[in-house]
């Protein structure tokens, strides 16, 4: 029978003595698909941190907020959410050109401080595609329209393969805090300036 999981993962399995337990977690905890408890929990996130590779595997980790639900599960194995005009170098979507590799992590910070895996093959649909841009339904495009008018620069499409759980035992519990959040805004310090020094 074929284990789960990559050569990699079942090579550091039996290295440091965990294959059992890791058996266990895929049998227990992991699904190729969303299952109605973990759409609901996307639904409520505002924030997602996303992972991609080039085609060499270089990775790039980054981070994407929004409203409530940004991040939109269209069936049990699709999610879209939308691309906002950023710092212009394009490294998550331009990894995506290469590689459609693509993990995600929701993790509720404020409640439960579980997270949620979400990994897949990603694919962009810009503006240049009016043929996909047109089959999204109605309410994907409406929800996109964040405070301060912004208009989605692209969409990015997910193929979901494989969800699980990321215990909450390590997982600190914040408190939410009132900020206002300048959407799209070009102001500098708004941004955050330079902050790590990084022009002199």
């Amino acid at each position: 029978m074929t284990r789960p999981g990559s050569s990699g993962e079942q090579c550091a399995q039996e290295q440091f003595g965990t294959s059992a337990r890791a058996a266990a977690f895929y049998t227990h905890q992991t699904l190729p698909h969303l299952n109605p408890q973990m759409q609901q929990f996307i639904a409520r996130m505002d924030m997602v941190f996303i992972a991609t590779a080039d085609g060499k595997g270089e990775c790039d980790c980054s981070f994407r907020a929004g409203e409530q639900g940004f991040v939109q599960v269209l069936d049990e194995k699709t999610l879209i959410y939308p691309e906002y005009r950023g710092n212009g170098v394009l490294a998550s979507l331009g990894n995506i050109l290469e590689n459609p590799h693509i993990g995600l992590i929701f993790v509720d910070f404020c409640q439960s401080t579980v997270g949620l895996h979400v990994n897949g093959t990603a694919r962009g649909l810009s503006p240049n595609e009016p043929e996909s841009l047109a089959r999204l339904p109605a309410r994907i495009a409406e929800s996109a329209l964040v405070k301060g008018g912004r208009q989605p620069k692209a969409w990015v499409l997910i193929g979901v393969e494989e969800a699980y759980i990321h215990c909450s035992k390590h997982v600190p519990l914040l408190r939410r805090l009132d900020k206002h959040i300048a959407w799209g805004s070009d102001d500098e310090q708004v941004k955050g300036g330079n902050f790590f020094k990084v022009t002199p």
